[in-house]
């Protein structure tokens, strides 16, 4: 079954190869990657730019890692270390339900309630804008982060706490010194959970974005490498148009085999170290 897991990932990464190169090909892949310009229905000068749409992910998906990264370590080692039963198996199942939940009641809440309180704290035209789109992943990579972290926490031997406990250590020095380091790797792989949720989610995100090929600007309309794929696929026909947008599946899939890439070297590193 695991040699079927690698048979997919390399049967996907050959097909958006096939249909990806052909557009960079064409297209150039310096006007392609750099270029600021996406109007892919233009009549007579079609341009493919799609370094807004690059930089709005990343953009997006580091402010949801900075604040969602945070927010679910500390929760999961209150849940696995300090919370007594009866609230660790409420919040545990709050957490889950959390993640039940479909990508589109996302963006439809955060479309109903974010967007028009941003609109209304900033005083801004359209709330839609990549803080409500980097609000709503940090919702929704909670979930991941949490419930993997906290798999990683129970599975660190008791004795290793006891050990440190019998040294003098504070049950807080213990948790942060001890568990913790013991349980990195867990924990670095709830990242990388996060991080893919993140840059991979497209309904929610177009729901609360705007969906619009602007430069990155916080309270701007913008549009992620996901939105653009899923906004115009439907209705691209053969051409140029539609293989790029393979072109664009094929930079979002580089993305995150190379996020995967360097949170493994570095995880390697410091086992090394």
């Amino acid at each position: 079954m695991g040699l079927v897991t690698v048979a997919c990932v390399l049967l996907i990464t050959i097909y958006l190869v096939i249909s990806g190169i052909p557009a960079i090909s064409k297209i150039g892949f310096t006007d392609f990657i750099f270029g600021k310009t996406w109007m892919s229905t233009h009549s007579t000068n079609p341009q493919f730019g799609i370094f807004p749409f690059i930089l709005t992910s990343v953009y997006g998906t580091a402010g949801a890692i900075v604040l969602g990264v945070p927010i679910g370590f500390f929760a999961a080692v209150f849940l696995s270390k300090v919370a007594s039963p009866k609230v660790k198996a409420v919040i545990i199942n709050a957490v889950s339900l959390l993640a039940g939940i479909p990508s589109v009641v996302y963006g439809l809440v955060g479309m109903l309630i974010l967007v028009p309180g941003i609109r209304r704290i900033f005083n801004i035209p359209d709330g839609a804008s990549l803080l409500a789109a980097t609000l709503v992943l940090t919702v929704m990579i909670l979930p991941s982060i949490i419930k993997v972290s906290i798999t990683a926490l129970d599975a660190v031997p008791s004795e290793y706490e006891d050990a440190s406990l019998a040294l003098g250590a504070t049950p807080i020095e213990t948790y942060f010194r001890v568990s913790v380091p013991t349980a990195k790797s867990g924990i670095a792989a709830a990242v990388v959970l996060g991080v893919g949720r993140a840059i991979g989610e497209a309904t929610a995100v177009m729901m609360v974005s705007g969906n619009v090929p602007n430069m990155p600007s916080p309270l701007q309309s913008v549009r992620f490498l996901t939105t653009a794929v899923a906004s115009e696929m439907s209705y691209a026909g053969e051409g140029l148009q539609r293989q790029a947008l393979f072109s664009i599946a094929l930079v979002l899939f580089l993305f995150i085999m190379l996020i995967n890439a360097a949170l493994n070297f570095f995880m390697k590193k410091n086992k090394e170290d």
